[in-house]
């Protein structure tokens, strides 16, 4: 696949997440992984049950299309030690989805 063909791709997947999202998709925004524990647990769901199954990583990572405010910090995409910025995309390599920037999930790190 060339950088067109997956940045065509990316973006058609981006909208069908998005349209997920704003159709109701129910997430799982809360708890944050806070701890070391709870982004270990939240890392062992989506490896043994989300697979590619984009709706259940999409649930079990909290992936919201709007910036999340936790322990008074936005907790947003772009801010995210695994987003490519030039890519606009998750390469965390249990999720790897395009995503925007001000899109957000339970497993953001800095």
């Amino acid at each position: 696949m060339t950088e067109g063909e997956s940045t065509l791709e990316d973006g058609k997947t981006r909208q069908v997440i998005a349209a997920k999202l704003a159709g109701g998709l129910q997430v799982e925004v809360y708890p944050r992984a806070e701890t070391s524990e709870m982004f270990n647990e939240i890392i062992g769901r989506l490896r043994t049950g989300a697979g590619d199954d984009l709706d259940q990583k999409l649930i079990v990572a909290g992936v919201t299309d709007y910036v999340v405010e936790a322990n008074d910090i936005e907790q947003s995409c772009e801010s995210c030690m695994y987003y490519l910025v030039h890519r606009e995309f998750c390469d965390l390599p249990e999720l790897m989805i395009p995503v925007e920037p001000d899109w957000s999930c339970r497993l953001w790190r800095i």
